[in-house]
């Protein structure tokens, strides 16, 4: 039995698309997280929370270089 195995096209043309579209996710994810901090009284949460959001806000800057990237091509 031969197996003709191809690797799939790198398809690319759309990468600044989905880029913009994952920034625009995390921004979203970071407010419903800071609206999330007026329900909490733990501490421990809110620091976890406002970490993970200096995580995400790493996360943007990345992408927008990304797409800087892509654009440049």
């Amino acid at each position: 039995m031969t197996y003709n195995n191809q690797p799939k096209p790198d398809d690319r043309s759309d990468n600044a698309e989905k880029l913009q579209k994952m920034i625009s996710d995390t921004e979203q994810n970071i407010h419903q997280a800071e609206e999330s901090l007026q329900f909490t009284d733990s501490e421990t949460q809110r620091q976890q929370i406002e970490a993970k959001n200096d995580r995400r806000r790493e996360s943007i800057q990345s992408f927008k270089s990304e797409i800087q990237d892509e654009i440049n091509q």
